[in-house]
């Protein structure tokens, strides 16, 4: 019996080790699970490291005088927590943030609600596009309102309080541009483009499209090593910096005092004649450069409107046009290079109407009986340009246009250079045809074409490439310079060349280019004025152009053009009226700014430009002209007009002086605990 007891303590005895056994082999399993777990999961201890990333920029765009036209800025975004604002100090946050950051305070409590109208306890982005030094200025306000005890600490998930400041965190960069329209819409827009998490810029039109592959962030840096109790990372051996690479610079061969300059005169005139748009160019003719390239139809690339949409398309390149009797020198000297004609040539020209088959005529504003080539050109005679396009052959006038440049891209750099058109072989095989292209009809130029071709009559037939860029540049100063894509072509020959330079000073000197004159310079160019086409008729609205040159005695040499589009008071229609004295507006600033030196040192100024859009229209006065048996000739006394600097272009105020500060206030040494909101804000400032 005792036996059986003791067996069956002994039983429990090992029934109750074996449940103790069980159960501390069950709490040790648990807890090693426990230590697998923390040492596998992400405890989130601060790392020993650190990094400071240093993003790259995106090149700046700047003018051959060294302004910057275009450049790129961190942007920062403000976050801040609900929850963590004290309720009874959220007025003074509001109030303080606005003042920091210029955003009003009404569009900052909007942020602080759900679309429901409820007060959002999590994260808020209050603003995502601060920029460098609102956040320094934002930084130093986190900074303060801790000190305020603005901010309270909040339960986390696992039970842990915690303080949410005000957070400023890098998020990206944006493009600005300081001088807002200046040089629009050559220059170009940008958009955004983001991962997610940084935001850069790119180029979607103009200089900052064409060049994206150059001026784009290359490379961001980075500064790695070991940091201190505080976060900052340690300068020593074992750190490591990578030096980030930023985008080429962009230097232009426009100087912005005479782009601005022009600029300003283009808008007075689009006023005085009532034109929808003006646009002009200045380039050298030997080397292509591009000095001034401006429109009258601007807008801040930093804040385009609605009101922009039209102008963001640079009408340079990407406005093809039936350009009128500008094409008359080129036929002409076509004719001339294959020795077809002479400019002593005669054409038989008295007729009312000139049959040019096909049951189409054409006619003259002046009738002569017979003028040689040169007149032809003077007095700029359809009847006489279709018989000498009729001295070429289809085939011989079509190639010798495309060796001036039309129907192809001129290899401009700019985003987007339209070719234009020409009639096809066969149909130029037509002497209609062929006639009424000869005249600028039946075929579509840009602008920049036409400046290109002109370029020929004043570099012994060698027609250049336009170049708006000089060189890139990276940030150790070395130069970069890229071919254009499309060279110079030799159009016509060194004599033809020069015989219709020629035949363009004529022009200026008795034709319909008088109002271009300027004493001491050698100016030429050709007027144009045609008819705009509208659902295949032609309307009564005209593109009125002049293109030409400008030199001086000392080698300067400049082919200029200028194209105005539907000029609608009474007669400005016509280029001798509103492109012309338009021209000669710009050899005025070429002559202010010594680009051009008259011979003689005399400089002529042209009369002020009226602006009466109320009143009649009234022409604006040509300096005195005094007629001679052989020629016209402008007399006017010399005016010397101070030239205005370029801070006066932009209406640059002086720094304002500042006022006297008051005395300082005496110190509350309340605790900042125990302030009202209003005492809080009087402390901080």
């Amino acid at each position: 019996m005792n036996k059986e007891i003791q067996n069956k303590a002994i039983h429990q005895r090992k029934n109750k080790i074996s449940v103790l056994f069980l159960f501390l082999l069950l709490m040790m399993t648990i807890f090693l699970f426990s230590v697998l777990k923390t040492i596998s999961s992400d405890r989130r201890i601060p790392s020993h490291n650190s990094t400071i990333h240093d993003r790259s920029f995106r090149g700046a765009i700047i003018s051959e005088d060294g302004y910057t036209l275009s450049s790129s800025q961190k942007t920062y975004q403000a976050v801040i927590r609900g929850a963590s604002i004290v309720p009874e100090k959220k007025a003074l946050f509001v109030k303080l943030f606005s003042i920091y950051s210029g955003i009003p305070e009404e569009d900052l409590l909007k942020k602080f609600k759900n679309r429901k109208g409820k007060e959002i306890k999590g994260n808020i982005i209050l603003s995502k596009t601060i920029n460098s030094r609102s956040a320094m200025q934002l930084k130093s306000l986190a900074y303060k309102l801790r000190k305020l005890d603005v901010f309270q600490s909040i339960k986390t998930r696992s039970g842990i309080e915690v303080v949410y400041g005000l957070d400023i965190i890098e998020n990206g960069e944006s493009r600005r541009f300081p001088l807002r329209d200046v040089l629009s819409p050559i220059l170009g827009y940008v958009g955004n483009k983001s991962d997610g998490r940084y935001t850069r810029t790119s180029g979607k039109k103009g200089l900052e499209r064409s060049y994206e592959k150059h001026i784009t962030s290359k490379k961001n840096g980075y500064f790695k090593g070991k940091r201190d109790v505080g976060g900052t990372v340690i300068h020593d051996k074992n750190s490591i910096k990578l030096q980030r690479v930023d985008g080429l610079d962009l230097h232009l061969n426009i100087p912005l005092a005479l782009q601005r300059r022009v600029e300003l005169m283009l808008d007075q005139m689009k006023l005085s004649i009532d034109a929808d748009e003006i646009i002009a160019g200045v380039m050298e003719s030997k080397t292509g450069k591009v000095l001034s390239m401006a429109s009258s139809n601007r807008y801040d690339p930093s804040h385009i409107q609605q009101k922009d949409i039209a102008a963001l398309v640079p009408k340079f390149t990407e406005y093809p046009y039936e350009a009128g009797s500008v094409l008359k020198p080129l036929t002409i000297a076509l004719a001339l290079d294959k020795k077809r004609i002479t400019p002593d040539t005669w054409f038989k020209t008295g007729y009312k109407k000139f049959d040019i088959t096909g049951g189409q005529s054409v006619s003259d504003d002046d009738y002569f009986e017979s003028i040689p080539v040169t007149d032809i050109i003077v007095h700029s005679s359809n009847i006489g340009t279709s018989q000498i396009s009729w001295k070429l052959s289809g085939k011989e006038f079509r190639e010798g246009l495309l060796k001036f440049g039309l129907a192809q891209k001129t290899g401009i750099d700019l985003s987007r250079d339209l070719p234009g058109s020409l009639k096809p072989l066969r149909l130029l095989d037509h002497k209609m045809h062929r006639a009424n292209s000869a005249f600028g009809y039946g075929m579509m130029v840009t602008f920049t074409q036409l400046m290109k071709a002109y370029s020929a009559f004043n570099n012994d037939g060698l027609a250049v490439t336009p170049r708006l860029v000089d060189y890139l540049q990276d940030a150790q100063g070395k130069h970069y310079t890229l071919s254009p894509t499309i060279g110079n072509s030799q159009a016509v020959s060194k004599k033809a060349a020069n015989q219709v330079h020629d035949m363009l000073l004529e022009v200026v000197k008795r034709g319909t280019g008088v109002a271009a004159q300027y004493p001491g310079l050698e100016i030429g160019g050709k007027t144009g004025t045609a008819h705009i086409a509208k659902k295949g008729r032609y309307v009564r609205e005209y593109h009125s152009s002049f293109y030409g040159f400008a030199n001086d005695k000392e080698g300067h040499k400049y082919t200029i053009g200028v194209m105005v589009i539907r000029a609608k008071k009474r007669f400005k229609y016509f280029a001798s009226q509103s492109a012309v004295p338009t021209f000669r507006r710009i050899t005025d600033i070429l002559v202010e700014l010594d680009y051009l030196k008259p011979e003689g040192g005399v400089e002529v100024v042209s009369p002020e430009i009226k602006v009466e859009p109320k009143s009649p229209p009234k022409i604006i006065h040509k300096p005195e002209v005094k007629q001679t048996e052989k020629k016209k000739k402008v007399i006017a006394e010399p005016v010397r007009k101070p030239s205005p600097t370029v801070k006066e272009l932009f209406k640059i105020e002086k720094t304002p002086t500042p006022k006297p500060q008051p005395e300082p206030k005496s110190v509350n040494t309340t605790p900042a605990k125990d302030k009202s909101p209003h005492e809080l804000f009087e402390d901080l400032f």
